[in-house]
């Protein structure tokens, strides 16, 4: 049997970025609660906690080794065997711990992923699996976020990739009403416009992008001259 998974590596590590850090959390709550246990000094018990929250691959391993050896070598932990257990209120701290750190991460990834920067990471791995619908979705979210005329550029492109033509006039009109810097967004319209057989509306605007800079430099772009095929075809 032949499984193949269409996600990205960029994807991928954000699936399991949330997994290791609950890993991370339950793994440095269990230390939390041993080292409470076998009575560690307050200021060990935080760096071990800390440190597996933070590195729980190397941490987490060298206290285990480091607990294995002590039985190995029968010494005894300090305090150990007090016979005095831990008050109440000292075995709830771990859990305490354990709830709140859970609770910063839920908040975190939360807010986290509800960013501009995150819905366009999520378009970008999107347009490597071709996930046009998702793509288009993530930029609507972002622009529910930030109305930034550049997003909304990319939003009419992925629109007019799409079929939705009108859909896309609108995102490139307003695109470029809000200041967007591109030479080429008028003749994106010019295109679309064609597409939509409004060829008088598409002739104004390849005139339009035949006065842009882009097609009066010494080397004009190749849709220079697509653009003047099209106003000589009429």
């Amino acid at each position: 049997m032949n499984w193949q998974f269409n996600i990205s590596a960029g994807e991928f590590f954000d699936l399991i970025r949330p997994a290791m850090y609950v890993v991370a959390v339950l793994l440095s709550s269990w230390v939390f609660a041993g080292a409470l246990r076998r009575r560690f000094s307050l200021p060990v018990v935080g760096i071990l906690v800390i440190g597996t929250l933070l590195f729980p691959l190397i941490v987490f391993p060298l206290y285990l080794l480091a607990l294995l050896l002590r039985r190995r070598r029968h010494l005894p932990i300090k305090n150990l065997e007090s016979g005095k257990p831990l008050p109440v209120v000292m075995r709830l701290i771990p859990v305490v711990y354990l709830f709140l750190a859970l609770l910063v991460f839920a908040i975190f990834f939360y807010r986290d992923q509800r960013t501009v920067d995150a819905h366009l990471a999520r378009a970008t791995h999107a347009r490597l699996t071709e996930d046009r619908a998702r793509i288009i979705r993530e930029y609507r979210a972002a622009l529910a976020l930030e109305d930034d005329p550049y997003i909304r550029k990319l939003l009419a492109i992925e629109l007019a990739d799409a079929g939705f033509l009108s859909d896309a006039l609108v995102e490139y009109r307003r695109a470029e009403r809000d200041g967007e810097v591109d030479d080429l967004l008028v003749f994106r319209i010019a295109v679309v416009l064609d597409a939509l057989n409004h060829s008088g509306q598409a002739a104004l605007e390849y005139q339009r992008f035949l006065a842009s800079p882009l097609c009066v430099q010494a080397l004009p772009d190749a849709r220079c001259e697509i653009a003047r095929a099209r106003l000589a075809a009429e």
